[in-house]
């Protein structure tokens, strides 16, 4: 008889496994993510029933003007506002397009956390805008809802909208004190004024660096390619380090993990992730697509090596999922999502 296989192992195995439920597992890791998703009976919640939330985390109703979230370590937000783009419309529909996206997580098997589970987490709902036809009042509101969200010590993972959001976020998080970056993405956004504002989402790290609440030598950004290299001049001048798409391939992975954990340090780092820096044939859905991009698995491979750094926010922006029929975009900015809160299980920000 060739191999190990006969029928002791057979009856061994019928034993363990042929009665019990998928929740009733032996691996004590295993066992400890299937126990707070399984209900005793074996059953668990089906993914595409209830109300949909981002990440299937827990509803928290709360007063925008004065949100209760003591008890939360961080509160996923939805920033529904695209009024910042330069190109085609329609990331105010983001939030809701990746509310909806079913099947992410609940377990990171290559982080080894369940990071719904795991930390205190909860979908506070949309930001509130006084005008949807105002850019920078909408940028005015953000800032002081962040405010908010981090005078209550509360970690803010934000979903967008165009990248505009991001610099008022920056405000908040930095306000004690200039935060680094890591900045996934096809462009820069360093850009200066035009169109008679600076307020747009080609600028929002400029304005950050400038206003004192982005350190530029912390600051790296990844994916970078497209015919707008003459605009993001700011990037080098002011100290960030930017590693173009095209060089990826000759690094590899590895090397850009190690060469953005040396920038960014032990001190606290903020992550955005725009949907474009991935390949357009990955996800179509954003205003500003870049042929030759990041795939979805050198983006999931970088990320996971960031484990341990000290992550103070975060947000996924311009997904526009009416350009993506297939839900891909949607797709894959959630799953992004799911990947930087489980990074903020790690972070040594969430124990001080």
């Amino acid at each position: 008889m060739s191999g190990e296989w006969d029928k002791q192992k057979l009856e061994a195995l019928r034993a363990q496994f042929g009665d019990n439920h998928g929740g009733e597992l032996y691996d004590p890791d295993f066992r400890k993510v299937a126990d707070k998703i399984f209900s005793k009976s074996g059953t668990r919640m089906a993914p595409y029933a209830g109300i949909p939330t981002f990440l299937d985390a827990p509803i928290k109703q709360v007063d925008p003007e004065d949100p209760d979230i003591d008890d939360l370590e961080v509160a996923i937000i939805g920033i529904p506002m695209d009024l910042g783009v330069t190109n085609r419309p329609g990331a105010r529909f983001g939030p809701r397009a990746l509310r909806a996206i079913e099947r992410i997580g609940p377990y990171n098997h290559v982080l080894g956390c369940a990071p719904v589970q795991d930390l205190r987490v909860a979908d506070i709902g949309d930001i509130p805008f006084d005008s949807r036809y105002r850019l920078e009042k909408s940028l005015d509101n953000i800032e002081a809802y962040m405010h908010k969200i981090i005078a209550a010590g509360v970690m803010p993972l934000s979903v967008g909208g165009d990248h505009s959001i991001t610099h008022p976020i920056l405000k908040a998080v930095g306000k004690e004190g200039p935060v680094g970056l890591i900045h996934i993405d096809a462009h820069c956004d360093t850009g200066g004024s035009f169109d008679e504002t600076k307020f747009h989402h080609g600028g929002p790290f400029r304005n950050a660096v400038l206003d004192g609440v982005l350190d530029p030598t912390r600051t790296v950004q990844i994916g970078i390619r497209g015919s707008a290299e003459y605009l993001w001049e700011f990037s080098k001048k002011s100290g960030m380090t930017v590693i173009h798409a095209e060089e990826i391939p000759g690094l590899g992975i590895p090397a850009v993990i190690e060469k953005a954990r040396e920038i960014v340090g032990d001190g606290p780092v903020y992550v955005s992730f725009d949907i474009d820096g991935v390949d357009p044939s990955f996800a179509p859905g954003t205003g500003t697509p870049e042929v030759g991009g990041l795939t979805t698995r050198e983006v999931l491979e970088f990320l996971r090596g960031l484990k341990g750094l000290n992550i103070c926010g975060g947000d996924v922006v311009e997904v526009a999922p009416q350009y993506d029929p297939t839900t891909n975009s949607a797709h894959v900015g959630a799953q992004v999502l799911f990947e930087i809160l489980s990074l903020m299980v790690f972070s040594p920000f969430i124990a001080e």
